[in-house]
């Protein structure tokens, strides 16, 4: 009959609802697959933030102790100050370059004859190299030194008017001078905040935890991070002193550590009290300090000079 579908067309027709209603079962079973899903993800917790030290300690912790460690230093060194002898930023600048691979003694024993031959960038810049560096070899790698001490002495001349500059990207276009000095400069010439970051400070805030950063622009970024930038330039020196003269780096006096119940690494040296006591060293140890001009509320005795020991 006209009306009516033959069996060969009729078979189409079923082909196309039975994988109609496939599609159908197999987009419900997605759905449900979806819905659970998503409600175990959401009853999932959230991932713990990273500890933000090498402690496992978190970050609000982290900062506490290092804070504290800051208070316990203030009241330990309260007369803390960069131990090299200088009267103006020139001279700081000069002697801070002379400071590396050397002590700060042996640069305070050498300066006061170089700042009489050279007082003035203008002074120094003229300087005959091998006059120059007969002054300051004491201080070790005294050739590099003078040159690059003529160098910075150039620039000052022609570049800044005979004078120091006072901020970072001028002083690191220096010869000789890098991220530590200038801070080192700044913080204690012109009162501008730094972190100072010389291998006592790096070895001290490794071994407190506060970091396991090795390079020093990356120990000072985490350490800012870590204080107030009114605290930078005395907690630098703070941590200085105290690895000068109590945190050794081979044979750390933990016997005699005021900070010994916030420090990770006690144990690493001397525990017993009266043998740690022998290791104190400077003004802790009843020796002379570093300077040849100490500031007056300094404890201790002024250094000897060269040739005084």
């Amino acid at each position: 009959m006209s009306g009516s579908k033959t069996s060969g067309e009729a078979e189409p027709v079923k082909a196309v609802e039975k994988a109609t209603a496939a599609k159908a079962t197999a987009k419900k079973k997605a759905m449900k697959k979806t819905v659970t899903t998503s409600a175990k993800a959401a009853a999932k917790p959230p991932a713990k933030t990273p500890a933000s030290s090498a402690t496992g300690e978190s970050r609000t912790a982290l900062v506490r102790r290092a804070r504290r460690i800051n208070r316990e230093l203030a009241e330990v060194y309260p007369y803390a100050h960069p131990e090299l002898d200088f009267e103006n930023s020139f001279e700081l600048l000069v002697a801070t370059v002379l400071s590396a691979q050397t002590t700060d003694l042996r640069v305070n024993q050498t300066t006061p004859a170089l700042f009489a031959a050279y007082p003035t960038p203008e002074d120094m810049a003229a300087a005959d190299p091998e006059t120059l560096e007969q002054l300051i070899r004491p201080t070790g790698f005294f050739r590099a030194k003078a040159k690059s001490l003529i160098g910075l002495s150039i620039a000052l001349r022609d570049r800044f008017g005979g004078e120091v500059p006072g901020r970072l990207e001028d002083l690191v276009t220096l010869p000789g001078v890098g991220r530590k000095t200038a801070n080192v400069v700044l913080g204690n010439a012109y009162g501008v905040p730094g972190i100072t970051v010389d291998t006592h400070f790096g070895r001290l805030v490794r071994r407190w935890k506060w970091t396991d950063e090795t390079d020093p622009e990356k120990v000072e970024a985490v350490v800012c991070d870590l204080f107030p930038k009114s605290e930078w330039t005395m907690l630098s020196h703070r941590v200085i002193f105290h690895g000068r003269r109590i945190c050794h780096a081979r044979r750390p006096a933990c016997g005699a550590c005021p900070i010994a119940p916030l420090c990770p690494s006690y144990g690493e040296g001397e525990t017993d009290p009266e043998k740690a006591k022998k290791l104190l060293k400077y003004e802790k140890g009843g020796q002379p300090g570093q300077r040849l001009k100490p500031p007056p509320d300094y404890p201790g005795l002024p250094a000897r000079p060269l040739g005084g020991e």
